[in-house]
């Protein structure tokens, strides 16, 4: 008997994922978030509040990103490493788009 509420879902690649190294299954999700992280900051109805802060300096850098959207009560935040950073922040003029928020 099959139970309601578990249905197949052909079209999801995760179930690929699975049988691959766990280090590269990290690479892959941290750069599906760095593609959503681009899509938000970059679309038309972009963020209206965006804050880079910087939480921890030793043994490693890592940043808080902060996105906001108060029409839509939605808030995402996000920690980061400076490599990461700086990749983000090097897409289509987005250091000069936070530098001036």
């Amino acid at each position: 008997m099959k139970l309601p509420g578990s249905y197949k879902i052909a079209s999801r690649g995760r179930s690929f994922e699975q049988t691959l190294h766990p280090a590269l299954r990290s690479a892959r999700r941290a750069q599906r978030i760095l593609d959503s992280l681009r899509l938000e900051l970059a679309g038309e109805e972009s963020c209206s509040e965006v804050r880079v802060r910087r939480i921890l300096s030793e043994p490693v850098e890592v940043f808080r990103l902060e996105l906001q959207r108060p029409e839509l009560s939605y808030q995402r935040v996000t920690l980061l490493d400076r490599d990461t950073l700086e990749e983000l922040l090097e897409i289509d003029g987005m250091r000069e788009r936070l530098a001036g928020l």
